[in-house]
């Protein structure tokens, strides 16, 4: 049973682990990455005890930016335009 639910609005990003995180009773912090996020995971666990709370967010707000980044990456660099002396 999840120690609680929470919503992603009220979890932090924290960029040194990539991840969402929010204060865990025990003092770590519950993690769950953009990636998990993704895949449909909604469980954000502690690394340091066996706690675990459910992660409330709309996985279409992630997959729509991970699609942004996918045609980012598919995009031809634009041609810069070239002076000729």
């Amino acid at each position: 049973m999840s120690y609680d639910d929470v919503e992603i609005e009220d979890m932090e990003w924290n960029d040194e682990l990539q991840a969402f995180t929010y204060p865990c009773p025990c003092g770590d912090l519950f993690q769950i990455t953009k990636e998990d996020l993704r895949l449909g995971e909604d469980i954000a666990r502690c690394p340091s005890c066996s706690l675990y709370i459910t992660v409330i967010y709309n996985i279409e707000d992630f997959i729509a930016d991970s699609d942004q980044k996918s045609k980012k990456s598919l995009d031809p660099p634009k041609q810069q335009p070239v002076a000729v002396a």
